[in-house]
């Protein structure tokens, strides 16, 4: 099978007035089917211009990018916006969720953008199957100020795998959660990337970057190191010890 992501020295440079700003710089990786990776590094570092390059939201300078075995590099813009809306589930650090639509109705977005749209009917079904993945399937008409954050982060994971995407891309998906919520969402992640699901995660938190399997540091524009993680956090063994000292804690108060 061909790497979900292959980047063969992609280079992204900005014009600020007079002066090349280098972003990214001849950068190559490859990501398989069923990575999961955190791409880390500090503000200026090129990981936010990084991620735009993996979602088809810019172009590169020069390089070239095979998503899904398919070079987007050159697409043009209708060609770019069907395999981003095919082949990439985005997730964001504010989830992005309409306001006055139910919690279904918000996932079944990304079928509508289709150039061939679904049936209303399968739509609806799709939808209703990507809730019950995060547990959501019972609250599927609720409205997003019904729900809670990490329920609101559930359904926007739900959203970005309704089409049934090569690769998810979350930034900073944890970012607007407090820490037991966050770690159920890094819990969900776990469990989708169990069964297959390639996902690229974008995070400033290295206790985050600890839930996924591998991770990619950048800084000025480069990758510095690219290495497995050796000591994995596990969710639901986090989970448990927090709800064992909660308890200890209940019971001595």
């Amino acid at each position: 099978m061909p790497a979900v992501i292959q980047l063969d020295a992609i280079t992204k440079i900005y014009q600020s007035g007079d002066v090349e700003v280098h972003a990214v710089q001849a950068v190559s990786l490859e990501i398989q089917v069923g990575e999961f990776v955190a791409i880390m590094g500090a503000s200026g570092s090129g990981k936010s211009t990084m991620m735009n390059i993996l979602g088809c939201l810019d172009r590169p300078t020069s390089g070239r990018y095979l998503l899904d075995g398919t070079d987007v590099s050159q697409l043009g813009r209708n060609e770019l916006a069907d395999n981003r809306n095919q082949k990439i589930g985005f997730i964001f650090q504010g989830f992005n969720l309409l306001s006055r639509t139910s919690a279904l109705e918000n996932v079944e977005l990304p079928m509508l953008y289709a150039r061939q749209p679904l049936p209303a009917k399968e739509q609806h079904q799709r939808a209703l199957k990507a809730l019950e993945t995060v547990g959501l399937a019972k609250r599927f008409d609720h409205h997003p100020n019904q729900l809670s954050g990490g329920q609101q982060q559930r359904v926007a994971i739900a959203r970005a795998l309704v089409n049934d995407p090569a690769l998810l891309l979350a930034d900073e998906p944890t970012g607007n959660l407090d820490s037991r919520t966050s770690i159920e969402i890094m819990e969900t992640f776990q469990a989708l990337n169990d069964r297959g699901i390639t996902i690229v995660m974008v995070t400033h938190e290295p206790d985050i970057a600890r839930y996924t399997k591998r991770n990619v540091v950048m800084r000025d524009g480069v990758i510095v190191t690219d290495q497995p993680v050796a000591e994995r956090n596990v969710a639901k063994e986090e989970l448990r010890r927090l709800d064992a000292e909660h308890q200890a804690v209940q019971l001595t108060a």
